[in-house]
């Protein structure tokens, strides 16, 4: 007991001094131990990677249908407007063989067909063929067809 420092006659504060700070522990490593966790890790970030452009080219490829959405909040209930918007937006979703000819019930038949309904093709779908050479009263079960339509046709498959 030799080894142990004198304390007698000393007072809490000098045997408060006399203590040996406590040996820090070293720091824990941010590296995974094995290599699974890392390759764990480059597949989640891939996947992420990877959702994120899928969200992109989802967003990119319905640009067209938020800009009709737009018009359509600012066309009001004007059935020409409407027509026109409508026409424009499937231009843009279907080839352009298969949308720019069709003309009365034909277009009517695709508009429905195209997103599994059948309120175009009763006295709203022709108010919608009407508008542009007539004039049709404001209807705003017409605006909230187009609206349904806009949100919910299934576009043709592109080949990129």
């Amino acid at each position: 007991m030799a080894d142990l420092p004198e304390t007698d006659g000393k007072n809490l504060v000098e045997m408060l001094d006399m203590l040996k700070p406590i040996p820090e522990p070293e720091p824990i490593s941010m590296i995974p131990a094995t290599s699974g966790w890392i390759w764990l890790g480059l597949a989640v970030i891939g996947l992420l990677c990877f959702a994120g452009y899928r969200a992109r080219r989802y967003w990119n490829a319905n640009a067209y249908r938020r800009a009709a959405l737009a018009e359509l909040a600012r066309a009001g209930d004007k059935p020409e407007a409407i027509a026109a918007i409508l026409r424009r937006a499937a231009l843009v979703a279907y080839p352009r063989a298969d949308v720019a000819s069709l003309t009365g019930p034909d277009w009517c038949a695709f508009l429905d067909k195209s997103y599994g309904g059948d309120g175009f093709s009763g006295d709203l779908g022709a108010a919608l063929t009407r508008a542009p050479w007539r004039e049709v009263p404001t209807d705003p079960a017409v605006t909230a067809l187009a609206r349904r339509w806009l949100k919910s046709h299934k576009p043709a498959r592109r080949v990129t």
